[in-house]
């Protein structure tokens, strides 16, 4: 059978493309993007290295361990991954989140770091994928964007100010930002002057590669000039710190730990981890996807992240995330598909097999250097004040968990966005925003506003509650629907409520508050109909024991224009002198349909 033929079948069968819709994507592979493919590649794992290795130091593990996080991890994210140019693999925040949970834990043992380490990154993939399961893709959108802004460039400025004893050659003995800082002028009373010289040498060779030519990989050129001057030198023999020995080749097997208690400590931090990583992930990925022309799924890039944390773990790495660096490097030399990850992976991959050795003379200022510098592309106070002048109420938001990492750490601050995003959210649920709708010159139903491009409806009040209503924001709707109702210069004969945006589901709160709203309604001699969701809501009310469709009952209709219409021609039976007639019969909205007519 032509292979042609196989491919398509196989990329056809909907569960297959569910599970592996990466693989799928480059079972339909196109010869002609190979080149640009490639050279992407090449860019990819240029900016990946020195990265890698920096964000290993920073994670407080082996400096081949954020080769090991960026291996398995690509290759996961090619095969179960909806983006097309997103780059996995570490990242600041996420590895700023581990080293804070995991060091204090670790008590200064390396091996039971890495282990914590390993253990965090297994239980954010676990989180990851439970939320996956339940379609918990919608959490994209749950920390805003304001909130995001504080948090990323709080982590910035903690990483800072953590590598400027790397860069300066002294041990912080405080834990705390504010206490670090506090004593700063003690502490670069400390500072090793041969440390202080190869980060700026490495910092020299990164700003020179940048002015010669923007398209180069400055951080690996530098970390490449500062690795040779290390092993030129000897800087080792002047007291500065390098990476040491790394081992090549395949990982030895590590078990995380298993440890209850431990364990226990790190279940909420990986969920904080699990949502701060998918949410900046799928801010990078839906910006490409956007501006490629095509769409992602939340659900599944929350499972592929998960999967692709396991494999970290499994594989003796830690936690990663979406690159947006390395993501852009890709974008912009043409990377066309996830085969990208792939070669990225395998280059990466050569370099841990045979080109270790070079690694150990790799000096720790020289990565303190890098990092700072990737945190600089996170810190953007310009988006915070620009907030001040569009959003009052985001531009707190933003200050308050921007402050919040600084002065309680970087967990904290992380659980208080979570809170900050979960209290916007049923703010905006409980007290949501509620409109009057009129009819427009051309007859068309709109809301009233100050534009007088609608007018309202004598006699009517047709209302618009915008949010689903619960058992929580039941009374608020209640409340708000009198005030509207009180305030009208002319009697409301009739309320049409807007029943499609507001009744979303079965609430035996709300129901019971229909039920005493329409009966006070009715002894101020104002009728009240329900306006959309009509089979729907006639079951609740039966469900309820609500009645329907009759004199003194209340009133559902199929949509808003049938429900004015409707209360129009049972006025207009008043004035012939037919409502008696309307409220004997058995099913009064057919008598009065044929009474019209």
């Amino acid at each position: 059978m032509d292979s042609k033929v196989i491919f398509s079948a196989i990329t056809q069968n909907s569960r297959f493309s569910q599970w592996f819709p990466g693989l799928a994507g480059l079972l339909q592979y196109q010869r002609d993007w190979l080149k640009d493919d490639l050279r992407a590649a090449l860019s990819v794992t240029a900016v990946a290295l020195p990265v890698a290795i920096a964000y290993a130091q920073l994670t407080g593990v082996n400096a081949v361990a954020g080769l090991y996080a960026c291996i398995l991890p690509m290759l996961a994210y090619a095969l179960f991954g909806t983006s097309k140019q997103l780059i996995v693999g570490p990242d600041a925040a996420t590895c700023a989140v581990i080293a804070a949970v995991v060091t204090p834990l670790a008590g200064g043992d390396a091996v039971r770091q890495w282990q914590l380490v390993m253990t965090m990154t297994l239980l954010t993939g676990f989180w990851c994928l439970l939320a996956s399961r339940f379609s918990f893709g919608v959490l994209a959108e749950f920390l805003s964007k304001p909130i995001l802004i504080g948090l990323l460039n709080g982590v910035a400025i903690t990483i800072i100010v953590g590598q400027v004893a790397n860069i300066c050659g002294f041990t912080y003995t405080d834990r705390y930002l504010l206490e670090r800082l506090y004593h700063s002028v003690e502490y670069l009373q400390l500072t090793h002057l041969p440390t202080l010289g190869v980060a700026l040498v490495t910092l020299g060779i990164f700003l020179l590669c940048r002015w010669l030519s923007p398209q180069w990989p400055a951080a690996m050129v530098a970390i490449a000039g500062a690795t040779l001057l290390s092993w030129l030198l000897n800087v080792a023999h002047y007291g500065v710190d390098v990476v040491g020995e790394t081992k090549s080749g395949i990982p030895e097997f590590q078990s995380p730990v298993f440890d209850l208690g431990l364990i226990r400590e790190l279940v909420m931090p990986a969920l904080n981890l699990a949502m701060v990583s998918f949410i900046s992930m799928m801010l990078t990925a839906r910006s490409f996807a956007a501006k490629n022309g095509y769409d992602i799924d939340a659900d599944k890039e929350f499972r592929a992240l998960g999967i692709a944390n396991i494999a970290a773990a499994i594989s003796q790495g830690f936690a990663i995330s979406g690159a947006d660096s390395r993501t852009a490097v890709n974008d912009a030399n043409g990377g066309k598909s996830q085969l990208v990850s792939v070669f990225s992976a395998l280059m990466i991959l050569l370099v841990v097999l045979f080109f270790t050795a070079p690694l150990q003379f790799i000096p720790a200022p020289a990565l303190g250097i890098v990092l700072v510098i990737a945190s600089l592309s996170l810190i953007d106070f310009h988006a915070v004040w620009s907030l001040r002048k569009r959003d009052n109420g985001a531009f707190t938001l933003a200050t308050i968990t921007l402050f919040a990492v600084l002065f309680i750490g970087i967990i904290p601050g992380i659980t208080l966005a979570v809170l900050l995003g979960l209290f916007q959210f049923i703010r905006l649920v409980m007290r949501p925003s509620d409109q009057l709708l009129g009819i427009s010159q051309k007859g068309i139903l709109r809301s009233l506003d100050k534009t007088d491009k609608a007018k309202p409806i004598p006699g009517i009040l047709i209302y618009r509650f915008n949010s689903p209503l619960t058992y929580f924001n039941a009374v608020y709707f209640k409340r708000q629907l009198l005030h509207r109702i009180t305030e009208q210069e002319t009697p409301v004969e009739c309320v049409v409520v807007d029943a499609v945006s507001c009744f979303s589901h079965m609430d035996i709160s709300v129901m019971s508050m229909i039920d005493e709203l329409q009966k006070q309604l009715r002894k101020q001699g104002v009728n009240l109909i329900l306006a959309g969701r009509k089979r729907e809501l006639i079951k609740w009310c039966e469900m309820a024991g609500i009645k329907t469709g009759g004199e003194g009952r209340l009133t559902i209709r199929s949509d808003l224009t049938m429900a004015v219409r409707m209360h129009q021609n049972y006025k207009q039976a008043l004035q012939q002198g037919i409502a008696p007639q309307l409220r004997r019969s058995e099913d009064p909205d057919q008598a009065l349909t044929h009474a019209i007519l």
